[in-house]
């Protein structure tokens, strides 16, 4: 649908040239003399590249409508993610390199958000954080219940992240899905 730049709001997305761009920021801008104008930074939807552009005030521009869904993470399936619609039961295949690094953080039944245009999957959003249990690692040592180290520890996802030297095989943790850093033990 064509409306303006007038229009832009963060998580717009454009169809320019071809190509799908999440707007991440922006600022319409009336300067003293000559014509107003919109400053933005832009996110490639498909290939993450980010790009500063800026438009005449007023220009008309394509905006593209983008669903999310919340779809529950079923199973791997050669190149494809599967998420299952928990509302209709639908399976939806969505492509590894949509999810990214994150995928060493995605775990059976977890809930994610899938961005879709014209039922074309554009990206996988996992949340903030996510519980895992530790499958592997050397044992913890007593006493060491402070801030005095790190060592290596691999979840049941496969991911290697770094625990507290208290922790040990067994235990259930909290996982920032950003970065892969330990956030936290969970009782339980």
């Amino acid at each position: 649908m064509a409306q303006t730049t007038n229009d832009i709001k963060n998580g717009s997305v454009l169809n320019l040239d071809g190509q799908l761009w999440a707007v991440t920021k922006f600022q319409h801008v009336k300067p003293g003399k000559g014509p107003a104008f919109v400053r933005t930074t832009l996110k490639n939807v498909l290939s993450g590249k980010i790009v500063d552009k800026t438009f005449n005030a007023g220009m008309k521009i394509d905006f593209e409508t983008v669903d999310n869904r919340t779809l529950q993470y079923s199973y791997e399936d050669g190149d494809n993610f599967v998420f299952m619609d928990m509302t209709t039961y639908d399976q939806v295949m969505v492509p590894k390199t949509l999810v990214g690094d994150q995928a060493k953080f995605l775990l059976e039944g977890t809930d994610c958000i899938v961005s879709f245009n014209n039922d074309v999957p554009l990206s996988v959003e996992l949340p903030g954080s996510v519980v895992l249990t530790i499958t592997h690692t050397e044992p913890g040592l007593q006493g060491n219940r402070s801030n005095a180290g790190t060592k290596p520890a691999t979840v049941e996802t496969g991911a290697e992240i770094q625990v507290p030297l208290f922790i040990n095989e067994g235990d259930r943790v909290k996982v920032n899905t950003t970065d892969g850093s330990y956030t936290g033990r969970e009782n339980g």
